[in-house]
């Protein structure tokens, strides 16, 4: 079913996600199954325990990183192969990385537009999602096999709740969830098997704030990791103009945190495009501080003084929520409605992710 927000893009909604589907798995970026296959295990067992499916690798998703680099064309071919297989139900990136946008020479996008099915993944998959997009399909930004679905002791029951919303039910997704248990971006060794059981550290889970705006703000939802928009603008995946009117934009940054002022600079950019005045709000994700506990505040004074000196003081910014580079995680469906309540710091997904 084609589906369209106010001011959005017409769009796809695939079918929900049940018990006893098969989800294939991609690595459109880095080789991550092929460097660390333990950590790869136990996200395919995690995801069968949490939602009783299927999980199958496609054919070179498990291989070495390095072959995984040198051939962009096969990966591509995995991914067009699990679109076209009526079979599988959904599809999921096992990992990010740094190099999706060189799949732009090797995806038949009609493929995805003739097969409209769950897609899911974060970080550098952004490039993907805008291929879907560019398709005419509704995807997800959500956890990564490795990444979310793999964490350490068991998938956060956050990200497991946000999941099953988003993919597995037909009803409206509603308020998204306060992150209430805590937050973690601590690095544990996956070359060490051990240290998989091992839960990792929670830091205090500080509530979404309002940086700016009043009153309520809907939009359909457009973004992703800033970085690798960065690598879209002006490839074919790159959305025309007119489907930025009225959107919530919702970006988040990388483990590699960009500075601040990089951030600035970029949004300078949206603004000089004549994206930044045809939105109707923005949510940001809180980051991986790294080794710079200011990190948050900084990035989100970019935010405001970008805004400032594009004569934007009043659109909403929503900071702090949890999707990205952090666990637990947030899936966000592209192109649905959301609402922003700037007086409750609340966003709202109007509608289901499926169909």
């Amino acid at each position: 079913m084609t589906e369209q927000a106010a001011g959005g893009p017409a769009l796809a909604r695939p079918r929900p996600l049940q018990a006893g589907d098969t989800i294939a798995i991609v690595s459109p970026s880095w080789g991550g199954p092929g460097a660390f296959p333990q950590r790869y295990e136990a996200g395919k067992r995690q995801l069968e325990q949490a939602f009783g499916v299927r999980v199958v690798a496609m054919p070179h998703a498990l291989a070495a990183p390095d072959w995984v680099s040198a051939h962009p064309a096969a990966r591509a071919r995995d991914l067009m192969d699990a679109f076209a297989d009526p079979g599988i139900a959904g599809i999921i990136a096992s990992i990010g990385g740094d190099d999706c946008v060189r799949l732009i020479p090797h995806l038949d996008l009609d493929i995805i537009t003739a097969n409209p099915k769950v897609f899911l993944g974060f970080s550098d998959t952004t490039a993907l999602h805008f291929a879907c997009l560019k398709a005419g399909l509704g995807s997800f930004y959500g956890p990564s096999l490795m990444a979310g679905i793999a964490e350490n002791a068991g998938m956060h029951r956050f990200t497991i709740d946000g999941l099953r919303k988003a993919l597995f039910e037909t009803a409206p997704i509603g308020p998204l969830a306060r992150n209430t248990t805590g937050w973690t971006a601590q690095r544990l060794e996956w070359s060490d098997s051990r240290l998989q059981a091992q839960p990792r550290v929670l830091e205090p889970a500080e509530p979404p704030r309002m940086l700016q705006g009043e009153g309520k703000a809907s939009g359909h939802l457009m973004g992703g990791c800033i970085e690798v928009l960065e690598m879209l603008k002006g490839t074919p995946w790159w959305p025309p103009l007119h489907h930025w009117d009225g959107a919530l934009l919702f970006l988040e940054t990388s483990e590699e945190a960009p500075a601040p002022h990089l951030v600035r600079r970029w949004l300078r950019n949206y603004a000089a495009c004549g994206i930044l005045q045809r939105l109707s709000g923005i949510l940001i994700g809180r980051p991986d501080p790294g080794a710079n506990p200011d990190y948050r505040h900084e990035l989100e004074a970019a935010f405001l003084a970008s805004l400032e000196e594009s004569a934007l003081p009043g659109l909403p910014v929503l900071s702090g929520l949890d999707f990205g580079h952090t666990q637990p995680m947030l899936t966000l469906p592209y192109g649905v409605l959301a609402e922003i309540d700037c007086a409750e710091a609340q966003p709202t997904i109007l509608e289901p992710g499926v169909r």
